[in-house]
């Protein structure tokens, strides 16, 4: 399993809201039903969580008028969970200048959400992101094993090389979309991928936590609250951005990758790694359901129960959790199409690469059953079996399977490509 990519608890409940489409035609096959009830009174809880008001008790009390889940298909994204249009509409938060500028840190101080935001989120799925990771922020790197070691300096190093190589090491100025708690950026900065680094997230509680954590490993780095899709820079003032797990975030691709090419300066590169696919996205999630299912039954049995069960309340929390990532995590990818649609926002040597398949076979069933036990049941030496099982399995991936599977049944696809070396006078340099 990827580190930072977000990989919840699947519960049945959820897992069933999930609607299958033609990617031809974006026909819903399997509407979400009489499961959405479940959904929606877990997204309603979460929601009310992250914003601070009383929540409805989960599984109980759902909203009087819930917005009707659309899921549709384009020629070059497939979004099958909440596609919802966006209206023109932020949360109660204080935000930087919205003029563009350099990457100076601006306060991120914030008012907590009101019961309107909470509302709103249904249909908003950048404020859905905005309340769900302002709330996940303290705790999101112990959730996803996230750390600032060699583990994760070498993940971080070998993801980039992957799909874009080791040269131009290192790159001067380099900006993170969606940047969470600065795990792909600050490792990057750390394998000496990266001499200058800036981060921005949408969740100013995100920002933080990356600025308290570059703070930590001794880096001055800027940050800013920013959207992908309008970002506040001036033109060319990157040599490289990057991202990992944020592209399935950001309502419309197209726009932030035309960000991306604005901000970037001539033959400066953008790397996005760590994107679900469309059909190893849908096998994973398949695979964590069925452990959730068996793991939260197997650990009532009662000789079991006092070691290994969670609460009620835990598992909730979990389905809760699980519940909100439909609505934040909007796309998964087809690397064809994704790299077409970074090819008409303007960016030239477009190329894609795709990793795990047995590894995340192996992953998230793992990451499944570790939210699905009590906190503190699994020891060092579980941690280390799944992290060298899913290690040894990448490199088989890697080794054999990527010769010979089609790359779109992979569950990672990254992407890398340039802005055109063309100076501001319209003159190739």
């Amino acid at each position: 399993m990827s580190p930072g990519r977000v990989a919840a608890a699947v519960t049945p409940s959820v897992a069933a809201g999930e609607a299958d489409v033609d990617a031809a035609d974006g026909v819903v096959l399997d509407p979400f039903e009489a499961e959405l009830d479940g959904v929606d009174a877990a997204l309603d809880g979460v929601l009310a969580r992250a914003a601070g008001v009383e929540a409805p008790e989960f599984g109980i009390v759902t909203p009087a008028t819930t917005p009707a889940p659309i899921a549709s298909a384009s020629a070059d994204v497939t979004m099958i969970r909440v596609c919802i249009p966006t209206p023109s509409v932020m949360p109660s938060i204080s935000r930087p200048d919205e003029g563009r500028g350099s990457c100076q840190t601006y306060g991120m101080s914030h008012e907590p959400a009101s019961e309107i935001d909470v509302q709103q989120a249904w249909s908003d799925p950048k404020l859905a992101n905005i309340l769900y990771h302002d709330w996940e922020a303290s705790t999101y790197d112990e959730k996803w094993s996230i750390s600032f070691d060699d583990r994760c300096i070498s993940y971080a190093r070998d993801r980039f090389e992957h799909v874009a190589g080791t040269s131009g090491w290192p790159y001067g100025d380099a900006l993170e979309l969606g940047a969470g708690t600065g795990f792909f950026l600050l490792n990057l900065i750390q394998a000496g991928v990266i001499a200058r680094g800036c981060v921005t997230d949408l969740s100013p509680g995100m920002v933080e936590a990356a600025l308290r954590n570059a703070n930590n490993l001794g880096f001055d780095i800027g940050g800013r609250v920013a959207d992908a899709e309008s970002l506040p820079f001036d033109d060319e003032s990157f040599d490289l951005v990057v991202g990992h797990a944020v592209l399935h975030h950001i309502p419309d691709v197209e726009l932030a990758m035309r960000e991306v090419i604005r901000v970037l300066r001539p033959g400066g590169r953008f790397v996005f790694a760590g994107e679900p696919t469309i059909h190893g996205d849908v096998i994973a999630r398949k695979l964590s359901q069925a452990t959730w299912w068996t793991a939260t039954r197997v650990t009532q049995w009662s000789p079991l129960r006092q070691t290994w069960a969670r609460t009620p309340t835990q598992l909730d929390e979990s389905s809760r959790a699980a519940a909100l990532e439909s609505v934040v995590d909007l796309h998964t990818f087809d690397p064809d199409r994704l790299a077409a649609t970074a090819l008409r926002a303007g960016a030239v040597d477009v190329h894609t690469v795709t990793e795990e398949l047995t590894a995340a076979w192996f992953g998230w069933p793992v990451r499944t059953f570790e939210a699905a036990v009590k906190p503190g049941a699994l020891g060092m030496g579980w941690a280390m079996f799944a992290y060298k099982g899913w290690l040894a399995l990448s490199r088989v991936d890697e080794k054999v399977f990527s010769r010979v599977v089609p790359d779109e049944f992979f569950y990672n696809v990254s992407i890398t490509g340039t802005k055109a070396n063309v100076s501001s006078s319209g003159d190739f340099g």
